[in-house]
């Protein structure tokens, strides 16, 4: 089945480049040029992944992403910028988005880029259908995509779910954040790990109790993050 790439994007020449790249590497690609053309667009064309550009006409990226997950549409989002500043691009991942890229950029990294992406969200995890991940108070089923924290349903991302996923799948290892952008971004290049960190301190904020002085996801300085086995001895001694 062909993939769908909706490009938002009001440069017209940008707009070309990545729709002929796109259609180059074998996907179906539609464009528009302005934040609420994107709503009226969605129903008909059903987007795999969306290359979102933050400065646009009508409604900019930021609003675009945000209206998006607020509707429960959690179709995947790169987003395109010109602006270099770290809290820019960090508005971006605050909003929703999976993944971005500051303009120039290679449209060959931006395939690799959404290949990734489509990769993490259609492979299936190889468990039992009825298998559910436990640790501390936290339980995972990863056919149903769901989590719970003590018995009650953790709304998170597909990506955010992604990388719990992966932390318990290694809990008590320490993870450097290169490691977490292979294994739960599917990066095989140096990425920026600030990625990382962004979508750890959103995990954080649905799953401790006290984000600052975290229970389940520690921090180990100066080397990246481990999903902890003081929780499950917790759980343990309150058994």
């Amino acid at each position: 089945m062909t993939r769908k790439i909706l490009v938002v994007d009001d440069e017209p020449s940008i707009s070309m480049l990545i729709e002929f790249n796109l259609k180059l590497a074998g996907f179906d690609v539609q464009c528009v040029a302005d934040g609420e053309a994107v709503f009226r667009v969605l129903p008909s064309f059903r987007p795999d992944v969306l290359v979102l550009d933050l400065m646009l006409p009508k409604m900019n990226g930021l609003e675009v992403c945000r209206r998006l997950r607020e509707e429960g549409n959690m179709v995947p989002v790169v987003m395109l910028t010109a602006l270099q500043e770290l809290p820019d691009r960090i508005a971006g991942l605050d909003n929703g988005a999976d993944d971005y890229m500051t303009k120039p950029f290679s449209p060959q990294e931006l395939i690799s880029r959404i290949r990734a992406i489509l990769r993490r969200t259609t492979a299936l995890p190889a468990l039992q259908a009825d298998e559910t991940l436990v640790h501390g108070g936290l339980a995972v089923k990863p056919e149903q995509r769901e989590a719970t924290l003590d018995g009650q349903p953790v709304d998170l991302t597909p990506k955010e779910f992604e990388l719990l996923l992966f932390l318990i799948k290694h809990r008590g290892k320490v993870l450097s954040r290169q490691q977490l952008l292979q294994g739960v971004w599917d990066y095989h290049f140096l990425g920026d790990t600030r990625i990382v960190d962004v979508h750890i301190s959103h995990l954080r904020d649905k799953i401790e109790a006290n984000p600052r002085n975290p229970e389940y996801i520690v921090t180990v300085r100066n080397v990246g993050y481990k999903l902890s086995d003081a929780a499950d001895k917790q759980a343990a001694s309150n058994g």
